[in-house]
């Protein structure tokens, strides 16, 4: 008999715990820069882990409905973590391929607004409309699994396809579509984007560019072809019910499903969505630090930080210097060198080829991502399993749908 036996639940506690501070370590200087897509990126994969790291602590060892209101809101947060990743790398992946294409420049404040404003749209509001779509096919309030914590239910059909599957494979492809547009004309015009990077006074390398289209490419080979593959496996192995209206997909909607380690452990589909979608969970904020968080900037920070720490404990020792000032043992002094800001905090700008960029706004990429799909387990179709969403903007489950009589598992009364 199958029996999942992975790494106790603390392990998960401390990583998911890590993944959380070191999602917010390079925010500040992506901040300063105005990047949409890669602050979104940092802030709802911080506190997707934050969310997990806390139910992996409060239900460990148990399933007892706590705290319902935070239920609720957790589990709405994950859905719309769902699209979240796919959406901040949509937004990347477009800024990126406007960069390469050296086609357009941003001249004004309200341009600049304009732009911003766009990213949020993308970046923010494509995942919260992801929430209230779900809604539409949620079978109950949510489901409690020992050591997990709640997450979400989605009762799998045609509509729940469209308006919850569908979506981060879209949104997928068409980031998809930036990326190679972005490498297509960053290999046209290479040759003059080391000429202008040479002659540039901004920060960026041409190592660095590569790197931004190395990480730009991961959605291309990841996230669409596991969506792909989900949106199968849900059509052709385990089925989906017939949507017959509003009431039967609500009906009984305020019971709380409960389910033991040893029932979803027991379960090879069970097992391998919940702990594959926390996971790589972890594993976005793991992948963009690594990315970024050892970048010069963020090395350059670092080094500030410590000499002002330093500095506090007493220490005075010889000063270091860098291509972009000095740190001593009284802070960071910063080298005198002409930029387009207006007021501290530079915006992205976009240029031409005839003119010259004074800003790095590259700071940003796209990336993998990881949500939570529809983990039903009240509903069978055709006396078969129903599963989960799974892509890789959307790492969700591969969770099978059972009967009430599969399992006795207790029901708590809403609350």
């Amino acid at each position: 008999m199958y029996y999942y036996t992975g790494a106790p639940n603390w392990v998960f506690s401390m990583f998911s715990f890590i993944a959380f501070l070191i999602s917010f370590i390079p925010l500040p200087w992506h901040l300063e820069a105005w990047n949409v897509g890669t602050c979104m990126f940092m802030l709802w994969s911080g506190l997707a882990n934050l969310v997990l790291f806390i139910d992996s602590i409060i239900w460990n060892g148990n399933m007892i409905d706590w705290s319902p209101t935070w239920c609720d809101i957790s589990t709405h947060f994950l859905n719309g973590f769902n699209l979240a990743i796919p959406a901040c790398s949509l937004c990347i992946n477009r800024r990126l391929y406007h960069i390469a294409s050296v086609r357009s420049v941003t001249k004004s404040k309200k341009e600049q607004r304009k732009a911003i404003i766009v990213d949020l749209c993308i970046a923010l509001g494509i995942p919260f409309l992801q929430i209230p779509l779900q809604y539409v096919v949620q079978g109950h309030r949510y489901n409690i699994y020992e050591d997990v914590g709640c997450l979400g239910e989605t009762f799998e059909t045609p509509v729940a396809v469209v308006l919850y599957h569908l979506p981060p494979v879209i949104v997928g492809l068409v980031s998809a579509v930036y990326c190679i547009l972005s490498i297509k004309h960053f290999y046209n015009s290479r040759a003059q984007f080391k000429e202008f990077l040479a002659s540039s006074n901004s920060n960026l390398n041409l190592n660095r560019y590569i790197r931004l289209m190395c990480l730009a490419g991961t959605d291309l080979f990841l996230t669409v072809p596991l969506g792909i593959y989900t949106l199968w496996v849900n059509a052709k192995v385990f089925g989906i019910a017939r949507w017959i209206s509003w009431d039967d997909t609500h009906s009984h909607f305020s019971r709380v499903v409960m389910f033991p380690g040893i029932v979803w452990r027991a379960d090879p589909f069970s097992a391998a969505s919940l702990e594959s979608a926390r996971w790589l969970t972890v594993g976005c904020a793991v992948m963009f630090f690594a990315y970024f968080g050892f970048a010069d900037e963020a090395l350059k920070n670092y080094r500030f930080a410590f000499f002002s720490v330093a500095k506090r404990m007493g220490y005075s020792g010889a000063t270091q210097s860098s291509s972009g000032g000095a740190w001593t043992s009284t802070g960071y002094v910063v080298s005198k060198k002409p930029n387009m800001s207006s007021g501290g905090a530079t915006l992205p700008v976009f240029i031409r080829k005839e003119t010259a960029q004074k800003r790095d706004s590259f700071d940003s990429f796209s990336d993998m991502s990881a949500s939570y799909g529809a983990l039903d387990y009240d509903r069978t179709v055709d006396k078969e399993k129903s599963l989960g969403a799974l892509s890789l903007g959307d790492m969700a489950g591969i969770l099978p749908d059972y009967k009430d009589s599969d399992f006795s598992c207790p029901e708590s009364p809403s609350s």
